[in-house]
């Protein structure tokens, strides 16, 4: 077996790996969908150093040729499409199809053309290089692109530059006198290795993109609350938690907040626990709306939420809470899923040096407790410590009346 030969059967056998990689991660996560359509690209990608395999005993090359193209190229197509689906890029389908479309005809065109041509050569390359680069702008158009998105954009732009310098490597060093008499050459030798290097790298940077998605997805349905949508207390505590740091850090203000549902007790009762749910599903929509995204919202439990209002005073914050407020009761009836108005008691408290994420916790909620004590559906701030140092006073360790 030649040194291209050998190679070849390499890529056979990485492409295989992919191909069940991918296919194993759609099997056991049903919503990746980019997944399933690498693992297609890589299967069908299996189909190119086979067809390799087979062209030195054809006598008529030209089917084959056309076969090792096309499966490379329509391979090249499909991973675009599974990276398009799992960066959540809307494919611009169209120009993807004409790219298809363009590279099946040229290359059908080019078969009665002289082998060491280099217009031929170049006009075999090209399509490999626009798909490459089509896939480049893909991974690029997911605006939160981080490093390894980068690094992948990166290789598909190096694997472009690479599909257009071979036919210069061609005419250099000769790729051949026939189609079947490639396996044999140095070219061959060059090009595939340099195919396996790049085969492995996409499939390994890719896999690593998608994992790294795939864990911080599983992270956030772990930290987030089903029946709000919002943060679960895990998860609100881990972020407010790390506002707090960030902002005592940097000398900014920063306000917790600690909100409850009126009478809450007596709507379960009345109306069902459905009712009681969808309730509270809808305050969670208040909240979402009510508050930029650089607030920490989450479900504390029951009908108890908590936002993290880091880099604003007591003051502004207020005035955001009262709105939201009058926004939570004057809620229509099919928003709210029950006829009787909703209100909510909501307690404050500013950040102050020294305040653990605790203390900032249990001052909020003993000005909800004073909030609710007071008739409820009213906003309470608690008073900063005589020193600055710390939570005043103590929190109200008895049992909340709803």
């Amino acid at each position: 077996m030649s040194a291209a030969g050998f190679v070849l059967a390499i890529n056979l056998f990485v492409a295989g790996l992919f191909a069940t990689a991918f296919g194993i991660v759609a099997v056991y996560y049903r919503a990746a969908l980019g997944a399933r359509w690498l693992a297609f690209a890589y299967a069908l990608g299996i189909a190119n150093p086979i067809l390799e395999f087979v062209l030195p005993f054809q006598a008529n090359g030209q089917p084959i040729s056309f076969g090792i193209f096309a499966a490379l190229f329509l391979a090249l197509a499909l991973s675009n499409v599974g990276l398009a689906l799992h960066y959540r890029v809307r494919l611009p389908v169209a120009v993807l199809w004409t790219l298809v479309v363009l590279g099946l005809v040229t290359n059908f065109a080019i078969l009665d053309m002289e082998r060491d041509s280099l217009l031929r050569a170049v006009l075999y390359q090209a399509p490999f290089s626009a798909m490459q680069l089509f896939g480049a702008w893909v991974i690029a158009s997911n605006r939160q692109g981080r490093t390894l998105d980068r690094a992948l954009v990166a290789l598909f732009v190096l694997g472009a530059f690479y599909f257009l310098s071979k036919p210069f490597i061609a005419a250099l060093i000769g790729s051949g006198v026939s189609p079947q008499a490639y396996l044999g050459s140095t070219y061959a030798a060059i090009s595939q290795s340099t195919g396996a290097v790049l085969l492995i790298s996409n499939g390994l940077l890719i896999m690593l993109v998608m994992v790294r998605d795939l864990m911080a997805e599983v992270t956030i349905r772990s930290e987030t609350d089903p029946l709000s949508g919002l943060l679960n207390r895990r998860g609100f505590e881990d972020r407010a938690d790390k506002a707090r740091l960030l902002a005592l850090r940097a000398g900014a203000p920063a306000v917790m907040v600690v909100s409850d549902l009126d009478h809450f007790k007596l709507i379960n009762d009345s109306y069902g626990h459905d009712a009681g749910d969808a309730v509270i599903a809808a305050f969670g929509q208040v909240l979402r709306r009510g508050f930029d995204s650089n607030a920490v919202i989450g479900r504390l439990g029951g009908e108890e939420f908590a936002v993290m209002l880091p880099g604003i005073s007591i003051a502004a914050a207020r005035g955001i809470v009262e709105e939201l407020r009058g926004r939570l009761r004057s809620m229509k009836a099919d928003e709210r899923g029950i006829e009787r108005v909703v209100t909510g008691s909501f307690g404050m408290a500013s950040l102050e040096p020294g305040d653990s994420l605790a203390d900032l916790l249990r001052r909020a909620d003993r000005a909800l407790y004073e909030a609710k004590a007071r008739g409820r559906d009213r906003i309470a701030v608690a008073p900063l410590s005589a020193t600055g140092l710390g939570p005043a006073g103590h929190a109200h360790s008895g049992p909340r009346t709803d």
